[in-house]
């Protein structure tokens, strides 16, 4: 695989209107994502998370390991023709994503822990399988949100608002429409991520710190997953 190259990521909790107000601003200078389906930049997203049975992933997000990955499978707007698995490591405040497409079948196999199943020539997919059967990774937590994801192509700038964000706890039913899920934030917070590559454009960082921000470590996978 070719060397990784890491980009900054940095959350913020910030408030509805903060929200509503950043992304007035910053739609006159970024482009909207290409997953988005409506004037207001949102889409819809659901993340099925992979762990294995001494929740490993969760633990080392808990613990604020260095260094750390996770695997997940993700799919846009409800459609089952377009899934992406993923695997993010994180060292600090820098992530980066190794992934491929895959297809509802796959996905369900992988769903079914049956592994072994899937044969492929795809140098990235064949590490997901090897470790997932050498670790015995099996299905964790869904995680559903809106985003609303704003770009520029400067640094490869991408700044994000997630909210509805729910937890699918108990459930692996990945392609379930009417999935039972729980409301995990106050509908008036926001999860407002920042990502860029070397630096941040001044004139976009003088927009984000016009409002007040609390930094933190959120992660929507370790949220969802605390869910008792």
């Amino acid at each position: 695989m070719a060397a990784r190259e890491y980009r900054y990521e940095l959350k913020y909790e910030i408030s509805l209107a903060s929200s509503l107000l950043l992304k007035q601003q910053l739609k006159t200078l970024m482009s909207m994502d290409p997953h988005s389906v409506s004037e207001e930049y949102s889409y819809y997203i659901r993340s099925l998370y992979f762990d294995d049975v001494n929740s490993s992933a969760f633990y080392e997000k808990i613990n604020g390991e260095e260094f750390r990955k996770k695997y997940r499978i993700r799919m846009y707007n409800g459609n089952d023709e377009y899934i992406v698995l993923e695997c993010k490591y994180k060292h600090e405040n820098m992530t980066y994503k190794d992934s491929c497409v895959i297809n509802k079948e796959v996905s369900k196999i992988f769903i079914s822990g049956e592994y072994g199943r899937v044969l492929t020539k795809n140098e990235f997919l064949n590490k997901f399988i090897s470790e997932a059967m050498a670790k015995q990774l099996r299905p964790s937590v869904i995680v559903d949100y809106k985003r609303t994801a704003l770009t520029y192509p400067t640094s490869d700038v991408r700044v994000t608002f997630d909210s509805e964000i729910r937890s699918g706890r108990y459930s692996s039913d990945f392609f379930d429409t009417e999935l039972n899920t729980l409301p995990l934030l106050d509908s008036q917070q926001v999860v407002m991520e920042v990502k860029f590559n070397e630096f941040l454009p001044e004139h976009i960082s003088l927009i984000l710190s016009s409002i007040p921000t609390l930094r933190e470590a959120i992660s929507k996978f370790a949220l969802c997953r605390n869910v008792k």
